[in-house]
């Protein structure tokens, strides 16, 4: 059967990244951190539904008066999908995220298409087939893929661009003056999704201009600016009263208060988590990548701008180089070419290629099929499928696990009121004039001895469900304890109210 794949095929490769990625779409539910599910579902989701989760519009009772920092397209775009499935009649959270990530799962295929293209564009066939088949199987890529983090959502419209600027030329030769224009529309896109990415926009740009390329450079820049113009001056406008408000927020906020946030001063983080994606094979790649400076000067200048800015930016966290991984993984291949003629070279990246293939499979599986956030998902959902409408829950936090946000997404239950037990010197229901429909204990510490207090309140309490966290939770909270991956146990207090 193996034998009659061509695995050298662009299809193959295409076919098989499509495949692996409905995979992690159907069986990879949950949300991988904070930011890609409180961020953009629980906003948008809740604007369907009439409210405002985190408070963002100016007319939502308790918003600040002034924007928040956040670009509204992303967010704006799940809104704008939610609100076309559910008028057709899809409202359970979990059909409407499997839809969501569907999406962003055929979507992403674009990455593997234009690394494919602009890789044997710039070098050879043998060459785009190796970096076709690392961004169609690379382990962890799948799986961010369906996730919702803008970090990884615009990376297709980045490869897309860079397609465009070198497709029909050698060493920047002529071109369809269009192609600027649209790449630019494209980075202006992707800019629009996440901020920084304009950082790479820059550098493209740059490269253009010190290559005196004015009619190229004021095309990819004018488009650009159109794109953003719409999403983010004429948005905001309408919003806010004045275009570029949140950008603005966002901007001086960043430079504030936003430098004291998760400091790092780690340099040299960023090259590691970008060499360390690729587990043996990143470090050869990391010499591929430098090595790659001088030759394909258009790819590899505004990768190393996103690089440096981030590095020099006091607030770090691994997911803010995502942009550029594939680019990383392009150069890195094309930039080892050359070494390959020396035996040593040739031999270490033949040997570490096969350790790299070895480690990244199982590891692709499991991330495949990894449920991330059970637990929180679980707990909520269990209020959805059971057709529930509570006032007033209870988080019992008196456990050894910290309080972790849960997702009212998966309940339809924006406007409940939740209340934290957080020390065993609060009273069981912490506010002695307000009962609790549903009590969600916290971690299994001392958990028999907890609901047994709770008992002695509501009498007629009953265990209504168990939420375990799933393999691969459980796992990264065993290698390190900061992972809030819980088990949660349900109860309802069965309450009788007038």
């Amino acid at each position: 059967m193996l034998n009659r794949i061509d695995f050298s095929s662009y299809r193959t490769i295409i076919f098989v990244a499509l495949i692996v990625r409905l995979i992690a779409a159907i069986f990879s539910q949950g949300y991988g951190m904070h930011d890609d599910h409180f961020l953009v579902i629980e906003a948008s989701g809740s604007w369907v539904d009439g409210f405002d989760y985190n408070r963002w519009l100016p007319w939502t009772e308790g918003n600040r008066g002034m924007p928040e920092g956040h670009s509204f397209t992303y967010v704006g775009l799940n809104f704008l999908l939610f609100s076309f499935l559910k008028g057709i009649g899809i409202a359970d959270p979990k059909i409407l995220m499997l839809l969501n990530r569907l999406i962003h799962a055929v979507f992403s295929v674009l990455v593997v298409k234009y690394g494919f293209k602009i890789t044997e564009k710039l070098s050879s066939r043998k060459n785009a087939v190796l970096v076709g088949w690392i961004l169609a199987l690379l382990w962890l890529w799948p799986f961010l893929s369906v996730r919702n983090l803008v970090e990884v959502v615009p990376i297709p419209f980045l490869m897309w661009a860079m397609w465009l600027l070198i497709k029909d030329h050698d060493e920047l030769g002529k071109v369809n003056w269009q192609n600027y224009l649209y790449a630019g529309l494209l980075l202006g896109l992707a800019t629009s999704f996440r901020y920084q990415i304009g950082v790479f926009a820059i550098g493209v740009a740059a490269f253009l201009f010190f290559k005196w390329k004015f009619k190229e450079f004021a095309l990819l820049s004018g488009g650009v600016l159109i794109v953003f113009a719409l999403t983010q001056g004429v948005v905001d406008y309408f919003i806010w009263g004045y275009p570029f408000a949140e950008l603005y927020v966002y901007a001086t906020y960043n430079m504030n208060e936003g430098t004291e946030y998760i400091p790092n001063s780690n340099y040299f983080m960023y090259i590691i988590v970008l060499m360390g994606a690729f587990l043996p094979l990143g470090l050869l790649l990391g010499v591929g990548f430098f090595n790659s400076a001088k030759k394909y000067f258009i790819l590899f200048l505004p990768v190393l701008l996103f690089i440096i800015f981030h590095t020099l930016y006091p607030s770090k966290q691994e997911r803010f180089i995502l942009p550029v991984l594939p680019f990383f993984a392009i150069l890195g291949v094309l930039g080892y070419e050359s070494l390959l003629q020396k035996q040593f070279w040739a031999s270490l990246w033949k040997y570490t290629l096969k350790v790299f293939w070895v480690i990244n499979i199982p590891l692709l599986i499991l991330a495949c099929f990894t449920y991330s956030k059970k637990s929180r998902v679980e707990a909520m959902y269990y209020l959805y499928e059971n057709d529930l409408h509570p006032d007033r829950i209870l988080y019992e936090l008196t456990g050894e696990t910290d309080y972790s946000m849960l997702p009212k997404f998966y309940g339809t239950c924006w406007d409940v009121t939740a209340d934290k037990r957080e020390s065993q010197d609060q009273k069981p229901k912490v506010y002695d004039t307000v009962e609790h429909d549903h009590i969600y204990f916290f971690d299994d510490h001392r958990l028999d001895e907890r609901i047994a207090e709770y008992k002695e309140v509501y009498p007629n309490m009953t265990k209504a469900k168990v939420c375990e966290p799933s393999m691969a939770d459980a796992f990264l909270r065993w290698i390190n304890p900061r992972n809030k991956n819980e088990y949660i146990e349900i109860w309802d207090t069965n309450v009788t109210k007038e």
